[in-house]
């Protein structure tokens, strides 16, 4: 329902418009309420853009209220980039603050797949170790090693020991998080191609020239996405060019992608 949640955000950080930490501690009194409301990709955008509405002449705070926002889960990483290149944020697309709020949402996603990566390999090499330690003991059974020993090898390699069950969940979530990331991705790159790609055909319908200051931004913020994250972007690059940056799209934005493949290769 946009009503409420027009309703809900604007009156809730109107109230804690003192501070940052009046903020803060708004939305986490209310965390479940958001919850509830952001249930959708559309409500979300919908809290982001009642956010802008109130916050509209304070970049700064926007920028950390989508980063509290997101850290917290009320809303996610598609949602920001969706709401980043949406109708409603025209007129803010070359504005610095937009771009560090892209970037930072970007750096969310890679660093829970991070984390989530060294999770599960930190949790495989105790299961490997405990496999390991379980094999070792039942070989020492006939040679006389005591309790004593037995209890002091349990206790320095053998704590908190994961399961099985427990590995696979893990490998689960970061598979999730993976096409997550992915999905990531190819919002803001398909978002990319189709405001450079109507700015071109307009230009060509109307004769104009295309190469404007606007055109120039654009083009160097693409190049950036892909500089800035491009050990991530690697690893989706051929489902990039199966899927969005195919033979058939105009030159200036694929030779965009061509060049950082060739600096990949």
């Amino acid at each position: 329902n946009p009503l409420k949640i027009d309703v809900f955000v604007q009156t809730l950080l109107n109230l804690g418009s003192k501070s940052f930490s009046h903020t803060f501690a708004a939305i986490s009194k209310f965390h479940a309420v958001f919850k509830a409301l952001a249930e959708t990709e559309e409500a979300q955008i919908c809290i982001l853009h009642n956010m802008f509405e109130l916050w509209v002449d304070h970049q700064q705070m926007m920028v950390v209220i989508v980063d509290k926002l997101l850290k917290v889960q009320i809303v996610e990483c598609s949602a920001v980039a969706t709401w980043v290149f949406s109708k409603e944020m025209v007129g803010e697309f070359t504005k610095m603050y937009l771009w560090e709020i892209l970037h930072l949402t970007i750096k969310k996603m890679n660093q829970h797949v991070t984390k989530l990566s060294r999770e599960m390999n930190e949790a495989k090499d105790k299961l490997a170790r405990t496999a390991e330690s379980s094999s070792s003991e039942s070989e020492e059974e006939g040679g006389g090693t005591s309790n004593t020993q037995k209890r002091q090898k349990n206790a320095d390699g053998t704590a908190e020991k994961p399961t099985e069950e427990q590995v696979e969940r893990m490998e689960e979530k970061l598979e999730a998080a993976y096409v997550d990331q992915k999905r990531l991705f190819l919002i803001i790159f398909q978002r990319f191609i189709m405001i450079l790609s109507e700015h071109l055909v307009k230009c060509d319908t109307d004769g104009r020239e295309y190469n404007t200051d606007w055109y120039r931004w654009t083009i160097g913020r693409l190049q950036q996405v892909f500089m800035m994250h491009h050990e991530q972007v690697q690893k989706y690059s051929s489902t990039l060019e199966s899927l969005l940056f195919t033979s058939d799209l105009d030159p200036h934005i694929l030779d965009v992608f061509h060049q950082f493949t060739a600096l990949r290769a």
